[in-house]
């Protein structure tokens, strides 16, 4: 599995999981926001250890918010709030994943919902061959929803991490793992994705 499959963290930033992030509050209903970093932790440790390619798709705006027109929903709160603005702390990486730095790959560009729209992260799939993607981060019905279908129509298998998702509210996110994703995709969790890579 380890030479086919890549684990895509998407909104692993503080403006979402930091103490102070300012739209920490927005996930952190669900499930608690540091149970989710703990699995996430996890799971990247794991998956660096048996070599399967760790790829963070970072979310960034200048400061006029230039690249966003007529933001609705999500986007325009962002907006509204000012979160993810490059340079700025709230965009940097989640403290919790920083000691793995060096071993995450990171893919620039994103600006909406969907990590491949604006980005390189389908050039750089097919490059390391990678057929299946495994999907953690933030929100659930949003950016990890638009994501795994996009994912699905370019061909790839696509799991979803139970445990390393989280949603804006607990209906949300039971609704979406029990609902959606297994419409286009394999919901599985931390546990059972790390024992899948030892028997590689």
């Amino acid at each position: 599995m380890s030479c086919s499959v890549a684990l895509i963290l998407i909104g692993f930033q503080n403006d979402y999981f930091a103490a102070d992030g300012i739209l920490r509050s927005v996930i952190d209903q669900a499930v608690p926001v540091d149970r989710i970093l703990d699995s996430t932790v996890q799971v990247v440790r794991g998956a660096i250890a048996h070599g399967v390619p760790t790829i963070a798709t970072p979310i960034f705006f200048t400061p006029t918010y230039e690249e966003l027109v007529d933001p609705v929903g999500i986007l325009k709160t962002v907006r509204d709030v000012g979160a993810f603005q490059a340079g700025k702390k709230g965009a940097e990486t989640v403290e919790a994943l920083l000691p793995f730095h060096d071993q995450i790959w990171v893919v620039p560009g994103k600006r909406g919902l969907n990590a491949f729209t604006g980005t390189s992260l389908h050039e750089l799939l097919q490059k390391h061959q990678i057929t299946h993607i495994v999907l953690a981060g933030a929100v659930t019905s949003v950016c990890i929803d638009s994501t795994g279908r996009a994912a699905h129509e370019k061909g790839y298998r696509v799991s979803v991490l139970a445990d390393c998702t989280c949603a804006r509210t607990p209906f949300e996110q039971e609704f979406y793992l029990e609902n959606v994703f297994p419409l286009y995709a394999n919901v599985t969790d931390s546990e059972s994705f790390l024992k899948s890579l030892e028997n590689v």
